[in-house]
């Protein structure tokens, strides 16, 4: 776990890297690279009316413009006024490509979506959308069949009764939950893993947990609980996690709050051999408030290493509102 600390901890941080309008708040930044440039699906809550879900561009991942919506209000249904999504398939090697992958032929994402304005009411649940053009400010189409995962499930377990909130959908080529090897043995395999996390009826406790897919449209929860939880029974949040591999550990971003003494919301991590049973890091947070605009809240990773250097992109809430911001394993100045 230590190794695994040293070698994403980014101390240096740089700045504000996104910003919204008057009014409007930017959140859970997610990165990945096409056609040679760096791209970040956001998201935004303009006048809290709901989460919409937009496209920024960068050249050097330090400078970024915003391109439009990519998820914008379905104004009627489930998810009417809350489309918050975040990229799947992506390449999840901590220093890898950091490209989309796809299926049949398709690049999709993740959403948490719901009916109501306002900021993450309850209930919210979780959809896919799809696109063939990721790099494009337009809007991705969202699966007829969604929600994919409710509370209104059968399945539905307690730690997630309230609310399921943000998704990581990942593609498992390691056969750590079984696939390909299953398949081989005639068993159906789940190719598809999400991580999210959900919320109970009582003491709005939040814990992420983990479903799968052979078909990105028919989820099955997997276990009877969360696979991390923080604090069970009391207040606190593990929520937002992002999945990626470092030789042959699979590492949990995720962040944490009213769990841990001396800091609010801050970013930590978890470790898996088989992405079921995670050992969680109990040492320094990866990122906390420090500075003025994060002395709120310092939380919701995007962690990737790129050239040698770890980015952590985050959100920020301090003096000039909640923003997007980073920090970086090398000292890149400010902006």
């Amino acid at each position: 776990m230590q190794r695994i600390y040293n070698e994403v901890r980014t101390p240096y941080k740089y700045g504000v890297v996104l910003r919204g309008e008057p009014g409007e708040l930017v959140d859970c930044p997610n990165v990945f690279r096409a056609n040679g440039r760096w791209y970040m699906v956001f998201v935004s809550n303009r006048e809290r009316v709901g989460y919409q879900t937009e496209l920024a561009c960068s050249d050097d991942l330090l400078h970024w413009r915003r391109l439009g919506p990519i998820l914008p209000f379905a104004k009627t249904g489930w998810d009417a006024w809350q489309a918050d999504g975040g990229i799947a398939l992506y390449d999840t090697r901590f220093d890898g490509t950091h490209e989309l992958g796809t299926y049949e032929g398709r690049y999709w994402l993740s959403f948490l979506g719901g009916s109501r304005h306002g900021y993450e009411p309850d209930p919210l649940s979780i959809g896919l959308a799809w696109s063939t053009t990721p790099t494009e400010a337009k809007p991705w189409t969202r699966l007829p069949e969604n929600p994919v995962l409710s509370t209104f499930q059968p399945d539905c377990r307690h730690f997630e009764s309230v609310t399921l909130y943000k998704s990581a959908v990942i593609r498992d080529t390691t056969e750590a939950t079984g696939w390909p090897f299953r398949e081989a043995m005639g068993v159906p395999g789940w190719p598809f893993v999400m991580f999210y996390n959900g919320k109970t009826k009582k003491g709005n406790h939040e814990a992420i947990g983990m479903a799968v897919s052979r078909d990105l449209v028919h989820w099955t929860r997997m276990g009877d609980g969360p696979v991390v939880d923080n604090a069970p029974g009391k207040r606190a949040i593990s929520g937002d996690p992002q999945i990626a591999r470092i030789g042959n550990l699979w590492v949990m971003f995720y962040f944490g709050f009213l769990w841990k003494k001396g800091t609010s919301a801050f970013n930590t991590f978890a470790c898996s051999y088989d992405l079921t049973h995670w050992t969680r890091w109990e040492g320094e947070p990866l990122i906390k408030p420090s500075v003025p605009y994060d002395k709120t809240f310092a939380h919701k990773p995007w962690v990737m290493k790129v050239d040698g250097i770890v980015y952590h992109f985050y959100c920020a809430v301090g003096k000039t509102g909640r923003v997007i911001a980073l920090a970086t394993s090398k000292d890149l100045g400010h902006p």
